[in-house]
């Protein structure tokens, strides 16, 4: 008994074994298979990125709304993750492929929320970001799609939630340092995933130098709809020199809400330029956002008037080689202004609704430089400083709640790694 026992114990352990490795085909194809688009192949890939940081000084009015610093008290230091992402790559067949990625991401500091709706109380120190109820860094779903290849000569088709052509396909992979900080645009909470129906293709297919992409989506990133209006995404590129030169225009729209009483709505259109190879690269990205009937304006004498303002955001950057392959320097310098309409003479406080601002009566000014050691190929060590300075608008006599001027500074050694691709 004890014998035939053994017997299927062990012919059960030769059929999962079979079972296994016939999937690990599926699985772990060679990567050269994936990239060439072969059929049944797939590949596990992953990334993380994060700090030990120590804030050396805090703004004393808490300003920066969902800045990651922002609300953090001075002489605070800690070890965390800013971002986690795990994600699966997979060719059905040469036509079509499926994309999965999982992310855990610490977003947003405490108490500090991004808009008068969003963000629910959080209790850890160093943010709020995705955390279970007793605050741990948990994953969620933030890309599932799938992408059928050449619907007609050089533009694929994809449906499900996946990246938008705001920045993540382009800029912000020139940049090349997300993992230091966002792009500008990303700051004030431009998405960069949604859920809908995109085309990404390119004008001339064999050379690859002029291409755009464009998105329908919910508006709402990895959370339901919520609202009948959909996030209209748009981008056009070229390159230009052997593709050093880089020019991009992106804009979108979407209405937030649009009754009789009430027509709010947001159109953004971003310019883009950067001078990009092995040893130097140069960007600058630019904004304006549009935001129709979005401040509530309360008058001295009594009142409020709603206002469609536009904030502007400028970007500029460079980073280079120190020692090739092996040591790297980057440097970044934003300019915000959230409001365009700020009267110190009629008006006495100021209410934004939406949450690509956050204050606004507070222009931000932002640095960030730092080193890049790669000590192996996708291991990055980085020592960096990161600043951001904040001016009130508002003169003294009206809002004395706010410093006029103040800053957050931290230090930062960031650690980044890459696996599988």
């Amino acid at each position: 008994m004890k014998r035939n026992f053994s017997k299927q114990l062990l012919f059960i352990a030769a059929l999962l074994f079979l079972t296994i490795a016939s999937q690990a085909q599926y699985l772990f194809n060679s990567d050269s298979a994936f990239k060439a688009g072969a059929a049944n192949s797939g590949r596990i890939w992953g990334y993380v990125f994060g700090d030990y940081y120590a804030k050396a000084h805090s703004d004393s009015a808490n300003r920066g709304g969902s800045n990651q610093y922002s609300g953090i008290p001075t002489n605070r230091t800690a070890f965390q993750f800013r971002r986690i992402y795990l994600g699966y790559d997979y060719n059905i067949t040469n036509k079509f492929s499926a994309e999965l990625l999982l992310a855990a991401e610490d977003n947003f500091p405490t108490g500090n929320p991004t808009s008068n709706t969003a963000v629910a109380a959080n209790t850890t120190a160093s943010g709020a970001g995705d955390l279970t109820a007793d605050g741990k860094l948990t994953f969620y779903i933030k890309l599932a799609n799938i992408r059928w290849k050449n619907i007609w000569n050089g533009t694929d088709l994809i449906v499900g939630e996946q990246a938008t052509p705001a920045f993540p396909l382009l800029s912000e992979k020139i940049w090349n340092y997300r993992s230091v900080e966002r792009t500008i645009s990303d700051i004030r909470r431009t998405p960069s995933y949604d859920l809908g129906a995109g085309l990404q293709g390119k004008f001339d297919p064999k050379t690859a130098n002029f291409g755009y992409d464009l998105l329908v989506g919910n508006g709402s990133s990895a959370k339901p709809e919520s609202d009948n209006f959909k996030w209209f995404y748009g981008d056009v590129w070229a390159m230009f020199f052997d593709k050093r030169l880089v020019l991009d225009l992106y804009g979108d729209y979407e209405r937030l809400n649009w009754v009789s009483t009430w027509h709010h709505s947001r159109q953004m259109i971003k310019g883009y330029i950067a001078y990009n190879t092995p040893a130097v690269t140069v960007g600058v990205e630019g904004f304006i956002n549009n935001l129709k009937n979005d401040n509530f304006a309360t008058k001295i004498a009594g009142g409020v008037d709603t206002m469609s303002v536009q904030s502007k955001g400028i970007s500029f950057y460079v980073h280079g080689n120190i020692v090739p392959n092996r040591l790297r320097f980057f440097a970044r310098y934003d300019m915000y202004s959230p409001d365009n309409k700020i009267n110190n003479s009629v008006f006495s406080k100021y209410v934004g609704n939406t949450s690509s601002y956050n204050d606004p009566v507070t222009k931000e000014n932002f640095i960030t430089a730092g080193l890049d050691f790669t000590p192996a190929k996708n291991v990055h060590f980085m020592p960096n400083i990161w600043y951001n300075g904040y001016k009130g608008q508002q003169s003294a006599a009206i809002d004395g709640s706010k410093l006029h001027k103040d800053y957050d500074m931290v230090y930062r050694m960031t650690f980044y790694f890459v696996f599988g691709k």
